[in-house]
């Protein structure tokens, strides 16, 4: 058994209204092994898609490289909006060293409920991923059984959207499609998708989470203005 600890501590500056929340990044980032155009950051992985999706949203001109520039354009944009970063996972262990979502046992889940507390302009969770066994929503509502606190439903369409109340404010929380390759399948397989793909035929799995991840990043946010 490999143990698989998180290599990055949440990054949350002062003043932060929305939390990304997902669950670790793949194991070469914990081993100090990372590719020529990964970026040593949260979401860096260079066969991911969140920071290319954010990237499309915002017309940011991101680097992709193992750069400290690359990290502070990055850190520079989640300050600026706003937002902050704090996987829910501190560590697992693995049979196999992959980025498996299924494949973590022994999961330690971080304090995120503590992270509210700490920070009291939160009021949102966004969460890269759903309520799939092992995802990051999956194991915020573990956390929030253990408090006794009710996660109540708000609308069941993708993204869900739920919320709770917690440190005396309502907190509401929204699930999106993994910015992952590994999702690719799942994405192809919505009807939404199917839907849109019937009337688009040029529209592909990261078009479809380019206009998911908008809805949710620009709607109805002061906290996050269209750039």
């Amino acid at each position: 058994m490999w143990e698989h600890r998180h290599p990055y501590p949440p990054f949350v500056p002062q003043g932060t209204k929305r939390l990304i929340v997902g669950t670790l990044p793949p194991p070469r980032f914990s081993l100090g092994q990372l590719k020529p155009k990964d970026v040593n950051f949260c979401y860096g992985s260079s066969d991911g898609y969140f920071w290319p999706i954010l990237n499309e949203i915002y017309d940011l001109n991101l680097k992709y490289e193992n750069t400290e520039e690359a990290i502070s354009q990055r850190k520079d944009f989640l300050t600026k909006h706003q937002l902050g970063i704090c996987d829910i996972v501190h560590s697992c262990k693995r049979q196999k060293i992959d980025a498996s979502d299924l494949g973590m046992t022994e999961v330690v889940l971080r304090d995120l409920l503590g992270v509210l507390e700490a920070h009291p302009h939160i009021n949102q969770l966004i969460f890269t991923g759903g309520n799939s066994k092992n995802g990051p929503e999956y194991f915020f509502q573990r956390l929030l059984k253990k408090k006794d606190v009710a996660f109540r439903r708000v609308n069941d369409t993708i993204p869900r959207q739920h919320c709770f109340d917690w440190a005396g404010r309502r907190i509401d929380t929204f699930s999106l499609t993994a910015p992952s390759g590994a999702a690719n399948r799942a994405v192809g397989s919505l009807e939404a998708y199917k839907q849109m793909k019937r009337n688009n035929p040029q529209m592909n799995t990261l078009d479809f989470r380019v206009l998911q991840y908008r809805e949710i990043f620009q709607r109805n946010s002061s906290a996050i203005p269209k750039t």
